[in-house]
Formats: structure tokens, sequence, C-alpha cells
């Protein structure tokens, strides 16, 4: 899926695949996160750390009535307030896509998959 854009020059498509590639790179630079996980549990409900290339499988970037919606799934480090934290990935993610790619995202949903501890 791509989302197309069309300005006075031509027509710009942004695919779903750059803007997870975006918001992986983000969500990276959040406090409190640990790194991006799959949208799909692994056996025995632990959900695996994705590294930069898989970012798509951690960000779902959907069009619900003429209007985007994201869907992030991340794991968090042990001993944050997990609250806190994806309250910042939301606004960190809604303000860098709107501001980079020039898109309204109406929702950004983040679902905590997982809780690790940092050594």
């Amino acid at each position: 899926m791509s989302i197309k854009q069309t300005t006075e020059l031509g027509t710009i498509n942004v695919t779903t695949e750059a803007i997870a590639s975006l918001t992986g790179g983000v969500i990276s630079e959040c406090y409190g996160v640990v790194g991006m996980a799959s949208k799909n549990f692994i056996k025995d409900g632990i959900s695996e750390l994705l590294k930069k290339n898989n970012y798509t499988k951690g960000v779902v970037v959907r069009e619900v009535e003429n209007e985007l919606a994201l869907d992030l799934y991340i794991v968090v480090s042990f001993g944050v307030k997990i609250s806190e934290v994806v309250h910042e990935v939301q606004k960190k993610v809604k303000y860098t896509l709107e501001n980079v790619l020039d898109l309204s995202f109406n929702q950004i949903n983040v679902y905590v998959q997982g809780v690790k501890e940092i050594k």
C-alpha cells in the first residue's frame, strides 16, 4: 500500500515501508523503549525484538474512513512508567511524521508487547 499526495508539481507516493522505517527510527530514540516488536507473538507470548531492517513488522499503517492510523508494537524497559513512555512515543511519532511527510495521522495506537530489563 502507498499513500498518494498530489501537489502542483506532481504526485508523491509514500510507501508504508518508508513510513514504518521512519517511525521505527523515531521510536528507537524514545526514552524507555527497548525496541520494536513484531505484531505477531511468538510461542509462549514472547515477542521478538526487531532490527532496523524489520521495522515494517512492528508498524501497521491503516486507512480508517479516509484518515490514517498507525498501530505500533513496542517493548519497554523494566522500571519505567509505561503510560508515560507510550504517551511520549505517540507524541514524538505524530510530530515527526506530520512534519516530515506532511500527512495527518488521526490515530496512533501503541501496543506494549513486553517489558525487558536492560543490563
